[in-house]
């Protein structure tokens, strides 16, 4: 499945680096931003999401929500979150279900290697809980910069 801009937030049910159940309708009211990476505590991830906690506090004076995904357990996005000091809500897609419904888990290569991993993704859902701009295949550098300046148009 993949998402397309307009679409609905998807009704999936994810566990932060704590253990507690975020459901993502239940999310709707504020902007939000569901961004997707391959795992962590590995360089480009680490980056990713000290780059959100950074923005931080601009994405919270806009009163978005900002939530990282990846297939990671709880007890690891725990331990990088404490690593890092991150502030970057972490949550856990265990199962895929979360990446099966946004289309984030796909087909790779590397190296002449192929495997199923998560796309480097974001998603913007406005206020409304429809989706108002999506990035595929994100570079790091400069990324988080670019949603919170998508999220200030909203």
């Amino acid at each position: 499945m993949t998402l397309a801009i307009g679409d609905a937030i998807p009704a999936v049910t994810l566990h932060d680096a704590d253990g507690a159940a975020i459901d993502l309708k239940a999310l709707k009211g504020a902007p939000l931003v569901v961004y997707f990476y391959p795992k962590a505590d590995t360089p480009g991830c680490t980056v990713e999401a000290q780059d959100f906690t950074r923005l931080a506090p601009e994405f919270a004076h806009l009163n978005a929500q900002v939530l990282a995904v990846s297939r990671d357990t709880p007890a690891k996005l725990c331990k990088f979150r404490d690593k890092y000091g991150l502030t970057v809500r972490l949550a856990s897609d265990e199962d895929g279900k979360v990446c099966e419904a946004f289309g984030t888990w796909v087909e790779k290569r590397n190296y002449g290697r192929t495997y199923m991993g998560i796309e480097r993704s974001t998603f913007l859902f406005a206020a409304d809980g429809k989706l108002a701009r999506e990035w595929r295949k994100v570079r790091v550098k400069g990324h988080a910069d670019a949603v919170l300046e998508a999220a200030k148009a909203l």
